[in-house]
């Protein structure tokens, strides 16, 4: 099915989002790839903005409440990249297949098949071993702590994923009546006000010029606004369930392990490579 293609892609390219973010922060604060990040993703869009048109007056204010979550759920998550090993992170973020499957259940009556539930185990047991390591492993978390891995940037990496498993569960409602042009427009014009309203109301200082010319930037605003096409056009495909696609979404976390160990020169990958396995196996599980 295309639209199981579409969100595989979209996972694959978060992935690949997440080191870039963890590239463009060794350059620039968190405020300043967040707005030049969000800015430069909209201008690429705004060709579009033709077809963007004609939606009724309720669904600006519901696009505009999916901004304000991603924009608290990316404060988080950059925050927390910047401080945190990007292979942990890959898995940490893998949590938000629980809470979305949780919204997808509850809010849209999604029914969990056999294969589904036994999915969902699999996943829990690979974040369960994630933090209860063998004795070895427990030094190394350790030794990451003393680097600066605190308490507060886990529990920002899992507050972004409950945010982001909400706006995924906005994704589906809005995409049952807009197209994904009118989507992606509006949102990305949403969060560059947001930002812009926080750098103004916060006074925090923002060297645009350094971070325009850095091509990190760049390159994670491209790959953004072609993961969200792809995701919104899943979204408002006849037969995509939330509860699947979020475990489809998850793949990326291979290649953020991946980039952990080769790009990052991480220590402790196998472990989480094998947690992410465990993982894997789940998603695979789910969706047959």
């Amino acid at each position: 099915m295309l639209w199981i293609f579409l969100v595989l892609l979209y996972g694959i390219l978060k992935g690949a989002r997440e080191i870039l973010k963890k590239k463009a922060l060794e350059k620039n604060s968190t405020i300043e790839v967040l707005f030049v990040y969000t800015l430069l993703s909209f201008l690429i869009v705004l060709p579009d903005a033709g077809n963007a048109a004609g939606m009724e007056l309720r669904f600006y204010f519901y696009i505009a409440a999916k901004s304000f979550v991603i924009f608290l759920a990316w404060m988080c998550s950059f925050k927390a990249i910047r401080k945190m090993p990007i292979s942990l992170y890959g898995v940490l973020d893998l949590s938000r297949v629980m809470f979305a499957t949780l919204l997808g259940v509850i809010v849209l009556h999604e029914v969990l098949s056999g294969y589904q539930v036994v999915g969902l185990l699999f996943v829990s047991a690979g974040l369960l071993l994630l933090k209860y390591r063998p004795r070895r492993g427990q030094r190394a978390e350790t030794e990451q702590a003393a680097q600066g891995v605190g308490f507060v940037y886990v529990v920002m990496a899992f507050a972004s994923c409950m945010l982001n498993a909400l706006s995924g569960l906005l994704d589906k409602i809005l995409m049952r009546d807009i197209s994904s042009a009118q989507l992606q427009f509006w949102y990305m014009l949403f969060l560059v006000l947001f930002y812009l309203l926080y750098i103004l109301l916060t006074r925090t200082p923002v060297d645009l010029k350094s971070a325009v010319r850095n091509r990190w930037v760049w390159m994670l605003s491209i790959l953004f606004v072609i993961a969200d096409r792809a995701l919104f056009s899943a979204n408002g495909m006849p037969g995509s369930r939330i509860t699947v696609m979020t475990l489809l979404k998850q793949a990326g976390c291979v290649v953020t392990i991946l980039a952990g160990k080769y790009l990052f020169r991480e220590k402790d990958t196998t472990h989480k490579m094998v947690c992410a396995m465990i993982i894997i196996a789940g998603i695979v599980i789910g969706v047959m």
